[in-house]
């Protein structure tokens, strides 16, 4: 039997998550998080995060207005939300850049992966390496060599930076 006062909690907190078309539903996430946030960066966030039905949205800004923070904001949330099967990918050149931001701005771990690394975390007993607890960053080339194995698992985000490379339909 619970007492009057922790039902009471229970209903704030079932409320405070229910909430999720106001700023409220990623606030707490962000509570570790040292990055200086514009609105439109927040309002992007949440548009991203409250379209339970779309298979996806696109973040696409000018340059330099912070897609990366608002990409890192919905990572935020799903993490805090324990949806940790997220994928990042990207250009090679952005991996590094990626992985800093998602440390250093949002205090999320991160796990760069390319194929030296994967038979390293094999040899060390891990033997799915993405399927770790942390935010798994590959380039766009190894992942399409890993289709495969990128297929099996159930993501719960996958982030693709500089999509617009994608865009060549006559190619493989």
């Amino acid at each position: 039997m619970i007492t009057n006062h922790q039902a009471k909690y229970y209903a704030h907190e079932l409320t405070r998550q229910a909430a999720g078309d106001d700023i409220d539903r990623i606030s707490t996430s962000l509570f570790d998080a040292s990055v200086d946030l514009n609105p439109h960066q927040i309002e992007a966030a949440l548009f991203a995060l409250r379209s339970p039905l779309s298979k996806g949205v696109v973040l696409a800004d000018e340059v330099g207005l912070g897609k990366t923070i608002e990409a890192g904001l919905v990572l935020c949330q799903y993490w805090a939300e324990r949806k940790r099967h997220i994928l990042v990918i990207c250009p090679a050149s952005l991996r590094r850049q990626w992985a800093a931001e998602l440390i250093e701005k949002f205090n999320l771990p991160t796990e760069i992966l390319d194929a030296r690394a994967v038979r390293q975390r094999k040899k060390q007993g891990i033997y799915n390496p993405f399927r770790q607890n942390k935010v798994i960053i590959l380039s766009y080339h190894y992942a399409s060599r890993m289709e495969d194995e990128l297929r099996a698992i159930p993501w719960n985000l996958v982030v693709f930076d500089e999509a617009h490379k994608l865009r060549n339909a006559h190619q493989k």
